[in-house]
Order: C-alpha cells, then sequence, then structure tokens
C-alpha cells in the first residue's frame, strides 16, 4: 500500500534563465539576433534525437532559421509564427531537464541565447535541478522560487478578483466600473477600490521578479 505523505503534495514552482549551450539551434538562432526575442510555444519530440518546434518571432530571426546546421526545415505560418523541425543533435532540452525529468511550461521565451523557464515540480526535484546545472557548468540564473501552494490571495479577495475579470474590469476598454461593482456586491464604493487595489499590489509585489 502506497502511503502519502504532506511533502508529495508539495511542490515548487521555480523560474530560472539558461544559457543555452553552443549548437543549440535556439540559442544560436537569438544570439544572432540578439534583439529578437524567439518564444517556443510548443514542443514535441521526434524519433533518432529529431524534435519538432511551434515558435513565433520576428522576421528577422525566421528567415535565418533555415541557415542554422540544427534546424532541419522550417514552414512558415500566418503572424510570423512557424513550425521548425529540429535536426539530429540540433538541441532539445537540455540534459539537466533530462535527468531530473521535469519540462518547461510553454510559451517560454529566448533572447540572447537565454532560455526563461518557468518549472513546477518538486522542493527536491527543484533542488536536483539548480545542482545539475551547476555541475554541467551551464550559466543559469535563478530569478524565483515559490511554493505552488501558497494563497496569493484571501478568500474574499478572490472572490472580488474573479468577479472583477470576468465582468471586464481589466479589459481595455474597461467594461465595469468600480461603482458597479459595488452595486453588485453590495458593498460600497470605496471598499471594493480599497481591495482592488490591494489585490492589484499583491500580484505586482509577487511576480515582479518574473516580468522584468
Amino acid at each position: 500500500m502506497t502511503v502519502f505523505t504532506n511533502s508529495d503534495y508539495m511542490s515548487q514552482v521555480v523560474r530560472i534563465e539558461v544559457r543555452l549551450p553552443d549548437g543549440h539551434w535556439a540559442g544560436e538562432a537569438t544570439r544572432e539576433s540578439p534583439s529578437s526575442t524567439l518564444q517556443i510555444i510548443e514542443t514535441m519530440p521526434l524519433g533518432k534525437g529529431r524534435g519538432t518546434a511551434q515558435i513565433s518571432t520576428d522576421e528577422l530571426l525566421l528567415n535565418q532559421l533555415e541557415h542554422l546546421s540544427g534546424v532541419e526545415s522550417v514552414n512558415l505560418l500566418d503572424d510570423n509564427k512557424a513550425t521548425v523541425t529540429i535536426a539530429s543533435g540540433g538541441g532539445g532540452f537540455i540534459k539537466a531537464l533530462r535527468v531530473v525529468g521535469v519540462v518547461p511550461r510553454t510559451p517560454f521565451e529566448v533572447i540572447d541565447g537565454w532560455a526563461d523557464w518557468t518549472i513546477q515540480c518538486s522542493p527536491s526535484q527543484a533542488k536536483q535541478l539548480i545542482e545539475e546545472i551547476n555541475s554541467d557548468e551551464i550559466p543559469m540564473r535563478l530569478k524565483s522560487t515559490r511554493s505552488s501552494n501558497d494563497k496569493l490571495l484571501t478568500t474574499r479577495q478572490t472572490q472580488i478578483f474573479e468577479l472583477a475579470k470576468r465582468k471586464g474590469y481589466w479589459n481595455i476598454p474597461r467594461e465595469i466600473s468600480i461603482t458597479q461593482l459595488a452595486e453588485i456586491t453590495g458593498s460600497s464604493k470605496s471598499t471594493i477600490s480599497v481591495m482592488l487595489h490591494a489585490i492589484e499590489s499583491k500580484i505586482v509585489d509577487t511576480f515582479y521578479d518574473e516580468i522584468i
């Protein structure tokens, strides 16, 4: 019989920036175009060390992809998107990710050879991942780490946040006013205003490091 402990349900959300090694197609492409941002929308492994990636980037970088040794073919799509077939040895996820058995969330960005990854894993996996990356002497920047079980908002704040989001308070243009939210919730305008400011402040403070 399997016995679960509290630690089995805990997970960490780790954000790291990793310099992709020489020869990695995404690293090489963005180092040749350091002003370009390459967004990896989705990745999929193929047989014999090959793979595919759906990407979004600017025209300059798209035009350079077919000339890279790590890229087998590029199928251009609409809106500066493309599907890239990665050649065997062209670079997939780095060894540390494969050893630990974790994958970054998609989409993620690569700028000037640095991949910006957000990874959800156990605390022990997070520790092992950092150790494996350091052991392989791959340059890395640990941007943030937090427990996925942390509650950012109170129950009441969550209710107001979900209502405001659903009603379009943060849409452009705004679809509902603070006065209207106050009427729906039966609260005063000042109460809703203070609560929205508190929600926004918590979100900005928590995710500041992941935005810049």
